[in-house]
């Protein structure tokens, strides 16, 4: 039988669908999520395979995320939703509007673009992997640790939030650490070459972010003729956390046409 991803629901209305990061989950998505849910929305905060409290599996792409999301909409009764995706989420999204156009109305990808992504992620998962979690008593022992190594105090703290304590009193991983550090140049993988998806679309990017340039305006219109591009001030790749309010304004402005 094939395993369920899990989410967070809120609300009532029309569905949306939110696809976290790499190494995020759906917690992370949980205040804008409610401001969308008090448009009239149900919401579902989903935690993709692998990442927050959904299930472990060695297989671990965007083929088999995009099924993933198909089996969770057929399980929850939905037919067709608004689907937004950020970075690792957001190529998830991509792949499943391409492949499963009819069940998506509108797609909105945050701060990553179709394209090949070199591996960039190895300095982050080194610096998990080297955390000796049977010596900290708490996750401010884990925070000092970590920041020999990654100084950013905003990183440290997402990337903390795949603690948790277990039944024994030890800290552990929420995320399947071993296989994301097997598997994670799969995340970096463009959309396939003849993929489209025609529907209304919007991609979110940050000022100060790299992941999408002026030059990826072609191959975003490849994939997706129906595209517009909008900018997000004042905001790296986690675009979202670092200015939600205008996040919030040009996604909804997006979301309310022709609703």
């Amino acid at each position: 039988m094939k395993q369920l991803l899990h989410s967070q629901i809120l609300g009532e209305g029309s569905p949306l669908l939110i696809l976290h990061g790499f190494l995020g989950m759906s917690d992370n998505w949980k205040t804008l999520g409610n401001k969308y849910s008090r448009k009239g929305m149900q919401v579902h905060l989903i935690d993709q395979r692998n990442h927050g409290k959904s299930f472990w599996s060695d297989t671990f792409n965007y083929e088999v995320m995009a099924d993933d999301l198909d089996h969770y909409m057929q399980e929850h009764g939905i037919g067709n939703a608004i689907v937004m995706g950020h970075s690792m989420g957001g190529k998830t999204a991509m792949q499943f509007a391409c492949t499963r156009p009819e069940n998506v109305s509108k797609l909105i990808v945050a701060d990553i673009a179709p394209k090949f992504y070199p591996p960039h992620h190895q300095e982050i998962l080194e610096a998990l992997k080297s955390l000796p979690l049977d010596e900290f008593e708490s996750r401010t022992d884990a925070d000092e640790y970590l920041s020999e190594r990654i100084k950013d105090w905003g990183t440290r703290q997402f990337l903390l939030k795949n603690l948790s304590w277990e039944k024994d009193g030890s800290l552990g991983f929420k995320c399947n650490l071993e296989v994301l550090d097997e598997k994670y140049e799969e995340i970096g993988e463009a959309i396939g070459t003849g993929f489209t998806y025609d529907g209304p679309t919007l991609f979110l990017r940050g000022d100060r972010s790299e992941y999408i340039s002026p030059a990826d305006s072609d191959d975003i219109r490849k994939h997706f003729p129906k595209a517009t591009v909008a900018t997000i001030d004042n905001a790296g790749h986690w675009l979202h956390a670092e200015n939600p309010k205008q996040y919030f304004d040009v996604s909804m402005n997006f979301i309310g046409k022709d609703q």
